[in-house]
């Protein structure tokens, strides 16, 4: 289809105008079939008279007995559990609380029992003892340090080999006494014999078992 160059100018030739085509409708065709039809009659219904009652017939009607007490009482044993939930609930809940009742009752008077026991039990007295507890003694056996110990104050000739067997142990000893007594130079000595060696099994300055065993491992079997 040609289309114009320019929007604005028309293009040559006149238009074409639109044709309608007009189609007359056969109504009469219709309207003669429809003459040729017999005419129908008016459509009627037919009324039907219904039977009455026989007669007799209530004479023939039979009364029904009535329902026995005992009759009553069946029925409701054949009525299921199911169809009666209030009374089984009703029931439990009683049972329930009755419980309770009773076992709080019954914790109640164990209590009051066990408050009349411990009343009448006699409480015991204190007694003094007159059996007086031994102290005990110190003695050499229960040093903590071990027998044969030797301490600041003690006098004798273990004191003495104490001090001639520091006296071959370098720069602890020099010059010390060998009177055999235990004065604090000799606690000083005994006490630096035991830093610089290392023995810490006794006390600071006292000559007990670990040290005697280690000075005298230095210096030669008594």
């Amino acid at each position: 289809m040609p289309t114009p160059s320019d929007r604005g100018a028309s293009p040559d030739g006149q238009p074409i105008e639109p044709i309608r085509v007009l189609r007359p409708r056969r109504t009469d065709a219709l309207a003669e079939l429809l003459k040729d039809l017999p005419p129908r009659g008016a459509v009627g219904y037919e009324s039907i008279a219904l039977p009455g009652p026989s007669s007799g017939a209530e004479d023939a009607t039979q009364e029904l007995p009535p329902v026995r007490d005992q009759d009553r009482s069946r029925r409701s044993r054949d009525i299921p559990r199911g169809r009666v939930p209030g009374l089984r609930r009703t029931a439990i809940a009683a049972a329930v609380t009755a419980a309770a009742v009773i076992g709080f009752g019954c914790a109640l008077l164990l209590a009051g029992r066990g408050e009349s026991t411990a009343e009448a039990a006699p409480q015991p007295t204190a007694t003094a003892s007159a059996t007086p507890t031994p102290t005990p003694t110190a003695s050499g056996a229960t040093d903590p340090d071990g027998p044969g110990t030797l301490r600041e104050g003690d006098n004798g000739p273990e004191v003495t080999d104490l001090q001639e067997r520091l006296l071959r142990i370098p720069d602890v000893y020099d010059n010390g006494s060998t009177d055999g007594t235990y004065d604090p130079t000799l606690t000083a000595a005994v006490a630096r014999f035991q830093l610089w060696y290392g023995i810490r099994g006794d006390e600071d300055g006292v000559y007990g078992d670990d040290t005697r065993r280690d000075l005298e491992s230095r210096t030669g079997g008594g």
